[in-house]
């Protein structure tokens, strides 16, 4: 039996959900619908995102607001990262690992887009 898979929902006092099985069951198929409606959330949100900050004439308040939502779609995505990362097969001993750092940065350290600062 696979390692059990975790959910993209939590229980009602806030704990990881987690289902064991083959992952064709409903619950797998619940759980795939679910991500693919939380994922696609998430890409609506930044597309809504963007104009409301590049205009910069939004208000303290509207700011508060997008960073709620935001950090939401976030958990949300970062559940989804977690749950398919833990699904994936272990790599082969015999592949070599990547010299490239994550975030495509020397040393680890990530980089963003100059143009995202404007």
């Amino acid at each position: 039996m696979e390692k059990p898979r975790l959910l993209p929902w939590s229980s009602p006092d806030g704990k990881p959900c987690y289902l064991a099985g083959d992952g064709n069951g409903y619950v797998s198929r619940l759980a795939d619908n679910v991500e693919v409606a939380q994922l696609s959330s998430a890409a609506e949100l930044i597309e809504e995102a963007r104009p409301l900050l590049a205009g910069r004439t939004w208000t303290p308040d509207e700011v508060h607001i997008l960073a709620c939502v935001l950090t939401a779609s976030l958990a949300d995505v970062h559940r989804v990262a977690e749950s398919r990362g833990a699904r994936l097969p272990a790599p082969d001993d015999d592949e070599p690992e990547g010299d490239a750092a994550p975030g495509g940065g020397e040393g680890g350290e990530s980089r963003l887009p100059a143009d995202g600062f404007d």
